[in-house]
This record gives structure tokens, C-alpha cells and sequence, in this order.
């Protein structure tokens, strides 16, 4: 068949002709500077913070509420420079810390050993399974009249309540990464022969990273917000902690001061989230692109 008979088979709608030049369309151009400022993550965290500053101190201008009931951010932020001259705000929160770093250390290390259990045997994941279901769901506050019977007043009680924060939601996490990891890479380690913590180390924990970095955060907050509660009831040590501070001004009606501790709780738990779980998590799993 001739070249002229086929054309007569093409059909209109199907024939592709040259393109031309794609017009009006930016390829490729510098960005603007609202732009370059604007794709900065911390540049957009810190203007909803901004924003949310201005409201407060404009609706303590506005409103002419009592400031024993709710005292403006300028008096909030005067009443913590106060405590930063003097020292005590240092103290209040080493001692809140420290608790915590003792209390959180100490839950990730039974959450360890029982998800070495969990992975080694069947008996293990349901010991983990049902422990989990049993303790998560149980406040860690409500066990601190326990606590505080059993270890008295003090440092010890504090560190109770932050290891149960801190265990279960480690360790239910964790296990569901683990649990969810593919047949395929459990295979792969079986062929190099891993068994044990070998296994677990270089086959499970990568490939989970993204769970055991949640379970990290939630134990993270669970427990700041589980000793801060406590401290409420007692100081940590010496002359108490942040949550300490809260309930002593308040107290005192010093509504000023109990915003300056609220201020100071509210300034670490951003720094925790979003430098240091922030960095490891764009150095580990969006880096090998496990994350967006």
C-alpha cells in the first residue's frame, strides 16, 4: 500500500505535528526573597509563634482583663527575666530535667530489654503485647499516690512515674515497626545468619526507624508533661522543679510567674521537637528517604 493510501487511514485527531516552544512558563528563575524565606521551616514555625505572641498581648490591651486572671505576655516575659537574674529559673530547670533524663534513660532501657524478649520468642510478643494493652491506656499520674508510698516524697517517685510514661509507648511503638518490617529483609538477615541483638541492630532498627523515632517523640512528651504534673504535687529535689514553681505561684496568686514556668515548659518542649528530634530525623530516615 502506497504512502498516499495511508494517509487516508490517519485520523485527524491522532496526527502529531511539531510542537512548538513551550511560552509563559518559568522553567527555571530565581526565587523571590518572600519565597526563599518562606520554604525555611523554622521561618514559618516562628511566625505562627509571632502570631500567636501579638494575639495575646493585644488581647490583654484589648479586652482589660484582671491581670491575676490573665496577665499579658509583656508581664509574663518581665516576671521570667526576673527569675533568669536571680538564678532560679536554672535551677527549677535542671531539677525538672534531670529527673527526666534519669526517668527517660532508664524507660528506654527496660523498653530494650523487653523488645529483645518480644523479637526472640512468641512467649515474649505476647508478654509485650498484653502489657502494653494493660499499662498504656493507664495514666502515669494516677500511679503517683502509689509511688509516693511506696519511695516517699522525692526524686524517686518522680523517676517511677517518668519510666512508666516513658516504657510503653517506647515499646508498643517499637514493636509495631519491628512487627512490620518486610518478610523479605527478615530473610536477608536469616541468610547472613544474624540472630539475637545482631538481628535486631542491623536488620530490624533500620528498617523500623521511622516507628521507634515516634515512639521516641510520644515517650518524649509523655513524660515531660508527666513530671511537670508531678512536681506540681512535689519538687524534685532542693528547691523543686518547674511544675513546682507553677503550683508555689499560683498559690501565691502570682499569675505573672506561673505564665513565666508555662513559658519556660512550653520553650523546651519546642526546642526537643524541633532540634533535636528534627535533626536526627533529617539525617536519618528523610535522608534515605523513608519520609518526606
Amino acid at each position: 500500500m502506497s504512502e498516499k493510501a495511508l494517509d487516508l487511514y490517519v485520523r485527524p485527531e491522532f496526527e502529531a505535528g511539531d510542537l512548538g516552544a513551550a511560552e509563559n512558563v518559568d522553567v527555571e528563575r530565581e526565587l523571590s526573597l518572600w519565597e526563599k524565606f518562606s520554604n525555611i521551616n523554622a521561618v514559618r514555625k516562628f511566625s505562627i509563634l509571632l502570631a500567636l505572641i501579638v494575639a495575646w498581648q493585644s488581647y490583654s490591651w484589648i479586652s482589660g482583663v484582671e491581670p491575676l486572671l490573665f496577665p499579658s505576655f509583656q508581664a509574663s516575659i518581665v516576671a521570667l527575666w526576673d527569675t533568669v537574674l536571680d538564678g532560679s529559673i536554672f535551677i527549677k530547670v535542671w531539677n525538672t530535667i534531670y529527673a527526666l533524663l534519669i526517668g527517660y534513660a532508664a524507660g528506654l532501657a527496660f523498653a530494650a530489654l523487653f523488645l529483645i524478649f518480644a523479637v526472640s520468642t512468641r512467649i515474649g510478643s505476647d508478654f509485650l503485647s498484653t502489657m502494653t494493652a494493660m499499662f498504656q491506656p493507664l495514666p502515669a499520674i494516677s500511679l503517683l499516690p502509689l509511688a509516693i508510698i511506696w519511695f516517699d516524697l522525692g526524686m524517686v517517685s518522680l523517676i517511677f512515674v517518668t519510666i512508666h510514661s516513658v516504657l510503653w509507648a517506647v515499646a508498643l511503638s517499637t514493636h509495631v515497626g519491628f512487627m512490620s518490617v518486610s518478610e523479605t529483609l527478615r530473610m536477608v538477615g536469616r541468610n547472613y545468619g544474624l540472630k539475637g541483638i545482631p538481628y535486631i541492630y542491623k536488620i530490624l532498627v533500620p528498617a523500623a526507624l521511622t516507628s521507634i523515632l515516634t515512639g521516641l517523640k510520644i515517650g518524649w512528651a509523655f513524660a515531660w508533661r508527666t513530671i511537670i504534673g508531678a512536681e506540681l504535687v512535689f519538687g524534685a529535689s532542693g528547691e523543686g522543679g518547674l511544675g513546682w514553681m507553677i503550683f508555689v505561684n499560683s498559690d501565691n496568686l502570682d499569675t505573672p510567674y506561673v505564665f513565666a514556668a508555662l513559658f519556660m515548659v512550653i520553650v523546651i518542649g519546642l526546642l526537643v521537637e524541633n532540634v533535636l528530634f528534627r535533626n536526627i530525623e533529617i539525617n536519618t530516615i528523610q535522608k534515605w528517604g523513608m519520609q518526606r
